[in-house]
């Protein structure tokens, strides 16, 4: 989630995130928080960039991950701090499941569609052999009868 975000859930702002962040540098190791590239971060804001002096972001945001996130409880000490953590986390929980939910879904998918090759094959055989039956048979024969 980027800095402002959470500033925002967290109800204080963008820099007295990243000021407390600073103040804690071990509390946040590089795959706790980590800030992003200018093409990152142009992706992100291409709308919103705004000229420096007339407002908008001067740096690179920071991106938390979900341990980030978890430590930014410990750090912004109050009480909206700790329901909007415990929030957040549930919604990783959530959208953890939701993930798991659609590997399954894909695992039984590919079993399905394996199923399915080996019984086209066979299908295959039969589609054939029945359209061999309906074909005519195309021998010649003689004539019966008397020739004079």
């Amino acid at each position: 989630m980027l800095d402002a975000d959470l500033a925002a859930l967290y109800g204080v702002t963008t820099g007295a995130l990243n000021l407390a962040t600073r103040r804690n540098p071990g509390r946040f190791p590089a795959d706790f928080m980590f800030r992003l590239t200018r093409e990152e971060a142009g992706l992100i804001f291409q709308i919103e960039i705004s000229k420096v002096g007339r407002g908008g972001r001067r740096f690179q945001p920071y991106a938390f991950t979900e341990q980030g996130v978890a430590m930014l409880s410990s750090v912004l000490r109050s009480e909206r701090a700790v329901a909007v953590n415990i929030l957040i986390m549930r919604t990783f929980v959530q959208l953890r499941r939701a993930i798991n939910e659609v590997k399954d879904l894909s695992r039984r998918i590919d079993g399905i569609e394996r199923r399915i090759d080996v019984h086209g094959a066979v299908l295959d055989d039969i589609l054939k052999a029945l359209e061999a039956l309906e074909s005519p048979v195309s021998e010649e024969r003689r004539e019966i009868g008397f020739r004079p």
